[in-house]
């Protein structure tokens, strides 16, 4: 356990620089295919948020003892440490079943989106007592704990948006490109109404939790989102720069400021990519050891990895991109397979019923770039047929070639 802990730490450290680049191609391809959209993001330009400043104010200056003390003003139970079980037991829902656990994985999420969509037309899809996200599964996570009824929003989302949608080509004063458009299109799909059917179900016992990186304390944050959800307004507002910060790759995307008080004043902090320190999040890690006295809150678990899980051969470009690129595209790779034993290892030693769904080896559709359509379309597709056959979630640790594909893209 801890040799595998070790081994994630690592490799978690450089995962989430690289989960919006399309995994199948080299950057030359996605530079291209985001210069061909120039003349759509410019009709997008118009309806980008006006006024908003190129230079960020500088932040008022905290400590760590201010940082341990801070509190989301008038939402005290909006989140607690994701390393810290006392803090975390707190989050416990009253109701019980089966929880629901969804990686990062950029455009990949398409396979998500597509396995919950045939899950619910087999039938057999049950309701989920907690629901947890990460990056891209913190964006499909709130789709797939409403249930069914949200399936043809999932299927939109990842058919009907390309990387226009999702970024600008613009160096900010922190990013090397301008993610405007997701916040956008983050307020367009994550509407009041949306926020008061997650706040209905959390009454009823039920919980959603997103996973963020609090890039000061360098630690992991569990949000409490159906507490959020549960103040109107004010709650929306946070509820949808959480979203956006569980996305935000670092360097690639901006981090999202965070207003919280502590001994009496103010101050901002800074969230980063939740996948910064979690590919996928069930609970805080020590749970899952032997040496753990607590008690495991479920006895089945559904893990939805948006990726394939196996090494594929590619010859990356020599240049600092494309070396760089596909560096972190194995340190992706690799830091989910270290999860996905770590979670099985707990789940054996506490006598869970572990389920375990990701992307096939096999899947070979070509890419032209990140958040291609035709691609996602596919993978999505791909994902409808094997929830509907119910094939998509295996209840034996996926064998993990070392040899990985030996097709080139």
């Amino acid at each position: 356990m801890h040799k595998l802990r070790k081994c994630s730490g690592f490799a978690t450290g450089l995962i989430a620089v690289f989960l919006l680049a399309c995994p199948h191609v080299e950057w030359s391809q996605a530079q291209a295919q985001t210069h061909a959209a120039a003349k759509k993001k410019a009709e997008r330009k118009a309806a980008a948020p006006k006024g908003a400043p190129e230079r960020p104010e500088e932040r008022t200056t905290f400590t760590a003892q201010d940082e341990d003390a801070a509190l989301i003003a008038g939402i005290p139970d909006a989140r607690v440490w994701g390393d810290s079980e006392s803090g975390f037991v707190r989050l416990l829902p009253p109701a019980s079943g089966p929880w629901l656990a969804i990686s990062g994985g950029g455009s990949d999420g398409a396979y998500g989106a597509g396995v919950l969509t045939g899950w619910s037309e087999a039938g057999t899809r049950p309701e989920f007592a907690v629901v947890t996200g990460v990056s891209i599964g913190a964006l499909i996570a709130p789709f797939a704990f409403l249930g069914p009824r949200y399936d043809e929003d999932l299927h939109k989302n990842f058919t009907t948006i390309g990387a226009a949608d999702i970024f600008e080509d613009r160096m900010t004063r922190d990013s090397l490109f301008d993610y405007w458009p997701l916040k956008r299109v983050v307020e367009q799909r994550v509407t009041a109404k949306l926020l008061s059917e997650i706040a209905a179900e959390h009454a009823r016992g039920r919980r959603l939790l997103v996973v963020t990186t609090n890039l000061d304390a360098g630690r992991r944050v569990v949000w409490n989102m159906g507490a959020i959800a549960a103040h109107g307004e004010r709650g929306l507002k946070l509820f949808r720069d959480i979203l956006l910060a569980s996305s935000s790759i670092p360097g690639f995307f901006s981090p999202v400021p965070i207003e919280v008080e502590a001994n009496g004043k103010k101050f901002h902090e800074l969230h980063g990519d939740g996948t910064l320190t979690a590919p996928f999040f069930v609970v805080p890690e020590t749970m899952l050891s032997a040496y753990s006295s607590s008690r495991l809150p479920f006895s089945q678990l559904y893990v939805l990895v948006n990726s394939k899980l196996g090494p594929e051969f590619k010859m990356p470009e020599r240049n600092i991109p494309g070396v760089l690129g596909r560096s972190i595209g194995v340190a992706l790779t690799a830091a989910l397979r270290t999860e996905v034993m770590l979670t099985y290892v707990g789940a054996q030693r506490h006598g869970i019923a572990l389920r375990i769904a990701h992307v096939d080896a096999a899947f070979d559709h070509p890419s032209r770039g990140p958040f291609d359509g035709k691609y996602m379309q596919a993978l999505y597709d791909v994902g409808v047929a094997a929830g509907k056959k119910g094939a998509a979630f295996g209840d034996t640790l996926p064998e993990f070639s070392m040899r990985g594909s030996s097709s080139q893209q």
